[in-house]
């Protein structure tokens, strides 16, 4: 298989490539030159929203994240 780098650096993977392995739109790839001819290209396997909080609680202004409905205790009236 062959692919064509573009003008603005895009390199579309194959759909059989993209099938094989799943890959879906907005996930993320580390790359790398691993010598003079050969690029990497690795998929990141990150958990979903990792990173979240971090990014939250580097906001500059403050604020309160509410409770979670699963978090809040709940009362069953019989």
């Amino acid at each position: 298989m062959t692919t064509v780098l573009s003008k603005k650096g895009q390199i579309v993977l194959p759909s059989a490539v993209r099938e094989q392995l799943h890959l879906e739109p907005g996930q993320d790839f580390e790359v790398f030159v691993d010598d003079d001819d050969t690029i990497v290209l690795r998929r990141i396997s990150r958990r979903p929203n990792e990173g979240l909080i971090a990014l939250l609680q580097a906001c500059p202004y403050p604020f309160e994240l509410p409770p979670r409905a699963k978090d809040v205790p709940r009362t069953i009236e019989l």
